[in-house]
């Protein structure tokens, strides 16, 4: 296969990919963010402690992160062809990796918020805030840094997921390698799209990685710990200055330059 049969190919593959996981992760992080904090939330000592509520929370949560992903899409086609109307296709394949996504995500995000210092929610809560303004000015800036570091660990995620997919023509870069690599022998293609894939999560790493380098540098709590600066102290004295309360007397001669007093 030439390079220009080839490149419609990647081209296509790769709008499919990004489609499916732009919109997944979007999906991912607008439930995922509300539902890891109430983690938070309702834990005990929290804000609006609810032990039972946490419970149940979490064990959703467990069993989303626990079942493999090609079980889960298998399992969601049902529900998947009553949302959209298909199973098959790029957009019944965002059903599946949404709902696998949002469980990974809520972990990620109530291990961000519990990093954030206590003293500052009392400190709102001194000043009259209330739950809202505790997560709206403090729990979401503080560990901003880390809920992207969090977004960014979720897209990559959801890029191997997405290659999936392509196993029951969701289309994408892993169904372009399965298609054409594995069953039509094409090996240089398959490479190209591992290649393609290495340099696409590459690219997302290092733009997640950058902006939480940006907000670690404004400062805040969840910023990195700042160096400290060790100086050399300066060594003792080995003589005790005494205060001298009396009249000071200037250009002393010393005692061997003296005239010896005559007695007469």
């Amino acid at each position: 296969m030439t390079w220009s049969e080839m490149q419609p190919l990647l081209e296509q593959a790769c709008w499919d990919t990004l489609y499916m996981v732009g919109w997944s992760a979007l999906i991912a992080v607008a439930v995922g963010l509300p539902l890891g904090i109430l983690l938070v939330l309702t834990d005990r000592g929290g804000l609006l402690q609810n032990t039972i509520l946490n419970k149940v929370i979490g064990q959703v949560v467990n069993i989303g992160r626990s079942m493999p992903f090609i079980i889960l899409m298998v399992a969601l086609m049902g529900f998947t062809r009553s949302i959209v109307g298909t199973s098959i296709g790029r957009d019944a394949a965002i059903v599946p990796l949404a709902i696998s996504a949002i469980p990974f995500f809520a972990r990620l995000v109530e291990t961000a918020v519990r990093e954030v210092d206590h003293g500052l929610v009392e400190a709102v809560q001194s000043m009259g805030g209330n739950t809202w303004t505790v997560v709206r000015k403090v729990l979401v800036p503080e560990s901003l840094p880390s809920l992207i570091s969090s977004a960014t660990t979720t897209v990559v995620a959801l890029i191997g997921y997405s290659a999936i997919t392509g196993t029951v023509g969701a289309g994408g870069l892993g169904d372009l390698a399965v298609r054409y690599g594995y069953q039509r022998f094409e090996t240089e293609l398959m490479w190209i799209t591992v290649g393609v894939l290495a340099v696409v999560i590459s690219i997302i790493q290092f733009v997640g990685d950058y902006a939480a380098r940006s907000l670690h540098r404004r400062g805040g709590h969840s910023g990195a710990a700042p160096r400290l600066k060790f100086l050399r102290g300066k060594a003792p004295a080995t003589a005790t200055t005494a205060t001298v309360t009396g009249p000071v007397v200037a250009d002393a001669e010393p005692e061997a330059d003296r005239e010896p007093v005559k007695v007469s």
